[in-house]
């Protein structure tokens, strides 16, 4: 008997913000994403549960908000909560595995220093690097391969980061063909090769990016691709942090970019839409393999990414102890050319939903108790009456120390509970970009005690451990 289940491939990016490839985003070439997304389903406000790498990732394998699978900070620093996710979780690959896919795996893993992919049901195809807690050195290899000198980074710019210097940006000597990048792509079309002349079985194969993340190095012609003088600064470079808590400006002189100016962000702007043309070429590589295998017409292909990047918006550097939209609110595209579905959905989402949506597809038991829902319904344009009309996210700190955040974000307004400082209230309406805190203004008084209850309700339906305390702080 013939197994009818699709196969599926997600492509999923590091750091990769919404507007660079929402339908009227950022001017950035992405014309491979673009036709995934006009060809498929775009939802406009898919959020991370966190803007952090470890716990966003690890959410996506369980559909749980990090304090319930524990992975609160990144796995490869020091001052890690967790090293490796605990190994009684059920997670999609281990669960789509049990159901008859082959599950293969390339790039970063991220989720832990000792279990990698193939502990949660993948075959690890390589592609990673030892910051991201070092699954081999492949790629080493791959490079030795090409007849190029040592590489040579010109360009650079740096920040002061913990008294050294950090690189952000800069232009790679090796040609493309000879980066990271283009290797996960290689990679990627040689394991889509593979299932193409395998047998029946549906196939389930994620490659994770290692970019857009910093340092932005990346090739010719990628590198002066865009001009920095046409790069005008972000709406929100207008930010002067004026009855915010006072961890944003103390986040920025930490990672070292207090003394930017426009003229030094629209250089790594302009190198941060380069690396991510350069991503969007390899994804045509490997959506062009898949079409030549002949398997696109039987594959659902998902693109997202684990949160977002500041690159200058509100003055500020990699992601923290903010949770504006620029990190929180990620891409999301799911093309099914197995059903019909609409062009878009305007639902509240999170990145967690994949989890049971991989199994729905795979005809597979979801677990009980997880936080998430199956994106199934609203691909063919329902709205199920379960459906949350807000979106709800944590924050539990990083390198820069524990700093307990959550935020709810409903159609107008968004709420951050910041419990060592001042709370922020946002009217996205008439403040789109998040410049003004009206947590103390007088005319918000009622919007402020609504969005308090409906934080804490989403606490509570999560079994948030803060649910019991943060309403205190409310009274």
């Amino acid at each position: 008997m013939t197994d009818t289940r699709p196969n599926v491939l997600f492509l999923f990016t590091d750091q990769e913000r919404a507007d660079l490839v929402a339908p009227d985003g950022l001017p950035v070439e992405t014309p491979n994403i673009d036709r995934l997304r006009e060809s498929g389903t775009w939802f406009d406000r898919a959020y991370t549960p966190t803007s952090i790498c470890t716990s966003a990732r690890a959410s996506v394998l369980t559909g749980l908000y990090p304090h319930a699978h524990g992975m609160l900070n990144n796995s490869h620093e020091a001052d890690a909560i967790r090293k490796d996710l605990p190994e009684d979780l059920p997670t999609f690959g281990e669960l789509l595995a049990d159901a008859g896919y082959e599950n293969g795996y390339v790039g970063k893993w991220h989720v832990g220093q000792s279990r990698g992919p193939e502990s949660f049901g993948f075959e690890y195809f390589g592609g990673s690097d030892d910051h991201h807690d070092n699954l081999d050195d492949r790629y080493r290899r791959y490079r030795e391969s090409f007849d190029v000198d040592d590489e040579e980074i010109t360009d650079r710019v740096y920040a002061e980061f913990g008294g050294e210097e950090m690189l952000v940006s800069g232009t790679t000597s090796l040609p493309p063909e000879a980066t990271r990048t283009y290797f996960l792509a290689d990679l990627t079309v040689d394991a889509i090769e593979r299932r193409a002349e395998g047998d029946d079985a549906p196939f389930f194969h994620r490659t994770d990016f290692l970019g857009p993340h910093h340092p932005y190095v990346i090739p010719e012609p990628y590198a002066s691709m865009y001009d920095p003088d046409d790069i005008d600064p972000w709406p929100t470079y207008a930010e002067t942090f004026d009855g915010k808590p006072r961890v944003h400006d103390q986040y920025r002189r930490y990672r070292g970019v207090e003394e930017f100016d426009w003229e030094t962000w629209a250089e790594l702007v302009a190198k941060y839409f380069g690396f991510v043309t350069f991503i969007d070429d390899q994804v045509g590589r490997i959506l062009d393999a898949l079409s030549e295998a002949g398997l696109d017409e039987e594959t659902i292909v998902v693109h997202a990414a684990d949160h977002g990047d500041f690159t200058g918006s509100h003055r500020q550097f990699n992601k923290g102890p903010l949770m504006y939209e620029q990190t929180y609110r990620v891409p999301l595209i799911v093309r099914d050319p197995t059903e019909e579905t609409v062009p878009e959905s305007d639902a509240f989402v999170g990145l967690h939903d994949l989890m049971p949506t991989f199994l729905e597809w795979a005809d597979a038991d979801v677990p009980d108790g997880i936080h998430a829902r199956s994106l199934g319904p609203l691909l063919s344009g329902d709205r199920p009456a379960a459906r949350p009309d807000s979106a709800y996210a944590q924050y539990h700190g990083d390198e820069f120390g524990l700093y307990s955040q959550r935020m709810v974000r409903t159609d107008r307004y968004k709420f951050v509970y910041n419990g060592p400082d001042t709370n922020e209230l946002y009217d996205l309406r008439e403040d789109p970009n998040e410049l003004r805190n009206l947590v103390e203004h007088p005319h918000y008084a009622d919007v402020r005690r609504e969005m308090q209850d409906r934080l804490v309700e989403r606490m509570e339906e999560v079994d948030d451990p803060l649910a019991g305390w943060v309403p205190k702080t409310f009274a």
